[in-house]
Order: C-alpha cells, then structure tokens, then sequence
C-alpha cells in the first residue's frame, strides 16, 4: 500500500480501537452495581480489600457492612468511570488487541508473526497472573499498615487514594511480571546467554529486591517481599529456559560445523559467483516504424 492507504488504515483500525475501549468502559461503569448471573458486583470486588481489615480498625456505621469515604463531590462518580474504564478496557482487549495486530501484521513474515503471537500470549497471561497476585497481596498490605498504628487510629480511607493504591499496585505487578519474558526474548536473539545470567544471578536477585522496594506505591514490607519473590522465581525460570536454548542451539552449531568457529572469523560459505552465460540470447531487434507525416504537419 501506499503512505496514504497506511495512513487511512490506521486511522480505521485507532477507530475500532477507540470504540471497542468506549463500549467496554460504559460496560464497566454499569457493571459497577450490576449483579451478572449473582456474581459480586465490580463495585463489591474492588472494596473487597478494603472490607478486608477487621470491623474494629476502620470506618464504619449503621447496617452498613463496609464502605468507602468521599472526601470531594463528584469522587464516587470519577472513581466509578475510572475503574469501569479500567475494567472494560480488560474485557474488550481481544478486539482492539486484534486491530493493532491486524495493522502490524502484513509487514511481518510468516516466522515473525507466530515469533510475534507467542510473546504476545506469553506476556497476557504474564500480566494477568502479576494482577492476580498483586489483588491478594493489597489486604495483606492493609492489615500490615493499620497495625502500625495500635489501637489509637481509625481507618477511614478516601475513596480517591484507595482506588488510585489498588490500580497502580495491580499495574505495577502486571508490568513487573513482564521483565522475565524480555530476558527469554534477549536469549532468544543472542544477546544475553546463559552463562551470562548464570554469573549474575546474585547480582539480578538483588537488583530484584531493590526494584520491588522502590515500585510497589505503598510502603508495607508485606507487597515487596511478594513482587521480589514472584519476579525471583520467574526469572530463575526465564534462567532455566535460556539455558535448554543455548544446549540446543550448542547442538545445532555442532552438527553444521561451526561450534569452534571464532566471532570474528568468517563462516565457511562458498562466496564464489555464479558464472554468466557467455553467448546469451540477444533480445530481438526492433525496427522504428517511418511515421508518415501531412504537409500541415
């Protein structure tokens, strides 16, 4: 295609993007109170931490069980429309991932894209798993911070900061669990090998523990230890993987022959050219037609 069909293509595929994101957070902003098939509500499962903490430790009144405090008007509202936004942009990710793949994908050769749908499902799952764990840990992490306090505080957490600690800790591990999937795509191109990773294994669980203290946004100990244990044995994993690659990729150089050969030394090709024809096929000669012209002419 031409620079202008490229330009049209992407501004369709951003279209369906952008709408198929739309419809799923006007999904999510309902989903907030619905009840689907008696399931928890949206609303209900992202409290859920919160309620959490023991009744003696934070606000509570009447009949009602848990609740969170609105500190500014209109916050109910914005947090309802951020975390539905959130929400739907989780449950339609399928269809506007696929206009994004639909736009890449003629470019890539046919090895690319499967290259390419291997790391994409890798890192999906990847994310969600990082999610899910960073979901468990955020009341563990809230019964850790409340009991610094004794007895002498009350809980009381505004809707706003709650909702803004849940997403960016469910965020961070997401993205976090991600680093080991790029070290087993490093390997993969021969970047990083495995005697490398091997060596600095002290040295990359430490950096670990020191990435994990300064991503997660709170400051209990409980959602540190968790994100560096996780990204440890997820990148003892990623280890163990880059080592099977570089024993089959050992073997496959040992059976061309070229196992011994130096970096810096030529590989054993033939670089001789392919000889020309000496007498070719000259092309058939054309005559010019005389063009007969008027005396006007």
């Amino acid at each position: 295609m031409s620079l202008k069909d490229h330009l049209y293509d992407l501004r369709s595929r951003l279209a369906w993007g952008l709408l198929f994101i739309a419809v799923g957070a006007v999904f999510g902003y309902f989903w907030w109170s619905w009840h689907l098939f008696n399931l928890p509500s949206l609303g209900d499962v992202v409290i859920a931490p919160y309620c959490g903490i023991p009744v003696d430790y934070r606000l509570h009144q009447g009949n009602v069980d848990c609740q969170l405090l609105q500190t500014e008007p209109f916050e109910a509202f914005m947090i309802r429309l951020k975390v539905g936004a959130a929400a739907g942009m989780a449950l339609t990710a399928p269809l506007w991932l696929n206009q994004v793949w639909r736009f890449i994908a003629p470019g890539l050769y046919s090895k690319e894209r499967k290259f390419a749908l291997v790391f994409v499902f890798a890192a999906s799952v990847l994310f969600v798993c990082g999610a899910v764990l960073a979901f468990y840990v955020v009341p563990q992490g809230l019964n850790v911070l409340i009991g610094f306090g004794d007895e002498k505080f009350l809980t009381a957490l505004s809707g706003g900061a709650y909702i803004n600690f849940v997403l960016a800790l469910l965020l961070i591990f997401g993205v976090s669990f991600e680093l080991p999937l790029i070290v087993v795509m490093l390997n993969q191109v021969g970047i990083v090998s495995y005697e490398k990773l091997h060596k600095w294994r002290r040295g990359i669980i430490f950096a670990l523990f020191v990435f994990a203290a300064f991503a997660t946004p709170g400051t209990d100990p409980i959602s540190m230890v968790f994100l560096a244990v996780a990204l440890t044995l997820l990148f003892e994993v990623a280890i163990q993987i880059a080592r099977v690659h570089d024993r089959r990729k050992a073997k496959r150089l040992a059976a061309e022959g070229l196992a011994e050969l130096d970096d810096n030394e030529a590989a054993p090709f033939d670089y001789t050219p392919s000889s020309v024809e000496d007498d070719p096929v000259p092309p058939p000669k054309v005559e010019a037609k005389r063009v007969d012209y008027d005396d006007a002419t």
